[in-house]
């Protein structure tokens, strides 16, 4: 929903001042496309929805420092939903700081933008399900919303380059799940002389 600039600055003032209807409106608002990002990093309803009312709350709580001429509400508390869903995650995910990190690997495993255009977003969501967690949630943070490795350090609580290493194995589990049979002859050659 599209809202000129006087309905947005009423809706804020509105929840600033704690009126029930301004913040119904706003949870409305923004609750599918918030739970959507609270699920793609906890995979499990009831921690997304857990995460999405405390994220709210965070929004109702700081919306008198959200500036309307400044800012877009939507990215505002987008922000927020995905800060309040990896504290949430943090204290179950797992950070290997021991892993083998190579500086020449990042440019070693790409996907190939061919292959991404042959799948439609819920395959690759899939298949992007399917990386380990700690994996998963630094690629979600760096491809997806932007986030630089030092911004996702210090949300993680890692070093750079551990999101670093988390990032090239994202990549690199991704190209092996999207790779088709005729991109591996191999494969192919064992499948045939299985028959």
């Amino acid at each position: 929903m599209d809202l000129s600039k006087e309905q947005l600055v009423t809706l804020v003032e509105g929840c600033i001042g704690n009126e029930r209807s301004a913040q119904e409106n706003l949870y409305r608002m923004f609750y599918a496309q918030m739970l959507r990002i609270c699920y793609r990093y906890l995979n499990a309803m009831d921690p997304s929805y857990e995460a999405l009312n405390e994220g709210f709350l965070k929004v109702f709580q700081n919306i008198k420092s959200f500036d309307p001429q400044k800012g877009d509400l939507g990215g505002w508390i987008c922000t927020i939903m995905i800060r309040t869903a990896i504290d949430y995650r943090r204290k179950e995910l797992k950070f290997s700081l021991t892993e083998p990190f190579n500086d020449h690997d990042t440019d070693e495993y790409f996907i190939d933008p061919n292959i991404l255009h042959k799948l439609y977003a819920e395959d690759l969501l899939k298949n992007i399900w399917l990386l380990p967690d700690a994996t998963r949630v630094v690629f979600n943070l760096s491809v997806i919303d932007g986030y630089t490795h030092k911004e996702i350090g210090e949300q993680l609580k890692i070093t750079e380059s551990t999101s670093r290493w988390h990032l090239t194995e994202a990549k690199k589990r991704l190209r092996k799940l999207l790779q088709t049979p005729d991109e591996n002859p191999g494969e192919l050659n064992n499948n045939n002389k299985a028959k």
